[in-house]
């Protein structure tokens, strides 16, 4: 997958979860500003009772965030299939791999792990549904 469609990918999420009542319902205790993305271009991502509230690849400097999750383009590729191989599907698999990173206070992160993972595999959904 090609760098431009990753990006508009993760522009994505943030409709892609408003239309998933669910899981802002299972992230309805979180507030948090993070980065998510590219390692080389994260976005910035304030989540205030599960839902994205700002969303925003624009580098700002000195911008504040709790935690960071950044994998690599081909982590991402991976990652979003409908069945991706075992060691690209889960998020800390990713990291184990060396093709993620996650730093930062890792409490919202690790407290709300399911969210991230169902948040962050949402774009995987988007495709199967395309590509069915």
């Amino acid at each position: 997958m090609m760098h431009d469609a990753l990006m508009e990918m993760f522009a994505s999420i943030p409709d892609w979860l408003e239309a998933a009542p669910e899981l802002v319902s299972r992230g309805r205790f979180l507030d948090c500003d993070c980065r998510l993305g590219l390692i080389e271009k994260p976005f910035f991502a304030s989540i205030r009772g599960g839902r994205i509230v700002e969303m925003t690849a624009r580098p700002t400097l000195m911008r504040s965030w709790r935690f960071s999750y950044c994998a690599t383009a081909s982590a991402w590729s991976e990652y979003w299939k409908p069945m991706p191989r075992p060691g690209w599907h889960d998020l800390l698999a990713l990291t184990k791999r060396g093709e993620a990173v996650l730093e930062g206070d890792l409490h919202p992160f690790m407290a709300h792990l399911q969210y991230f993972k169902d948040l962050l595999a949402l774009p995987r959904l988007h495709q199967s549904k395309v590509a069915a």
